[in-house]
């Protein structure tokens, strides 16, 4: 990518905290730091008592902004090294959908992915199994209804985080809308246009099974009103059905 892609290639770095200085070193240490907080004037007394006390989620988020440039510099380096990969890949998709792909958003999306997948990922679970009724292609016919993932992502609260229930919720069968799948759904206003960016489609069943588990039974951001579960043709059912059966059958 170029310079104008690799400034905007930080953005899924950025994060929210305070004011990073310019000279890590010559800031105080965080973990010594003191707090002071407003006088507190007891009763019978006509002094002050000035209290002061060490927060350590403050003295922790300080030594976060201090370290951060550093963390954000070897993420880059990393990212870097891969980066012709992520380009490939994506010219690659341009090449196969169409001119309207942006392979900027593509290549921001993968490392965003990439970094959830290391924030959720341990060394000692198992395969995800992608086996059972859920996986059976059978079960879904013209009568079967489907939901936006990025509806299903708000409606299950994690509406502030793009694409979270494919990380949180790898078991879960999602399609690939190709581009003749978005214009049929776009001119029914089941979605926008949406250009070059991935739309993926959920069964509406599976989203309603996480709703009442444990996991998200009282949770208050749960707003299941924001699916708006369509129905789709025949034709776009086999599609779908053959993408079930490869994600099925593909090796974990």
């Amino acid at each position: 990518m170029g310079a104008h892609r690799s400034d905007g290639g930080r953005d899924w770095l950025q994060q929210d905290g305070p004011e990073q200085p310019d000279h890590p070193e010559q800031s105080p240490k965080p973990w010594n730091l003191m707090i002071k907080h407003r006088q507190i004037q007891r009763r019978g007394r006509r002094s002050h008592m000035m209290v002061s006390y060490t927060d350590p989620q403050v003295s922790m988020d300080l030594l976060r902004a201090v370290l951060q440039p550093s963390f954000n510099q070897d993420i880059m380096a990393v990212f870097s090294k891969y980066q012709k990969f992520f380009e490939k890949a994506a010219e690659n998709v341009k090449e196969n959908v169409g001119d309207d792909i942006q392979t900027d958003h593509l290549i921001k999306e993968a490392c965003r992915n990439v970094l959830e997948h290391v924030r959720h990922s341990d060394p000692k679970s198992e395969p995800i199994k992608k086996e059972g009724p859920k996986w059976d292609p059978s079960r879904l016919s013209e009568s079967s209804t489907f939901v936006l993932g990025s509806r299903a992502n708000k409606a299950l609260g994690m509406g502030g985080t793009r694409g979270r229930i494919y990380i949180k919720h790898a078991d879960l069968f999602k399609y690939a809308a190709d581009a003749k799948d978005k214009q049929w759904l776009a001119e029914r206003h089941h979605m926008r246009a949406t250009g070059g960016k991935m739309a993926y489609l959920l069964i509406e069943e599976d989203i309603q099974d996480l709703s009442r588990s444990d996991e998200y039974r009282d949770c208050p951001d749960v707003r299941m009103d924001e699916l708006k579960p369509f129905s789709v043709p025949q034709w776009m059912v086999e599609k779908m059905q053959r993408a079930m059966e490869a994600q099925r059958d593909a090796d974990p």
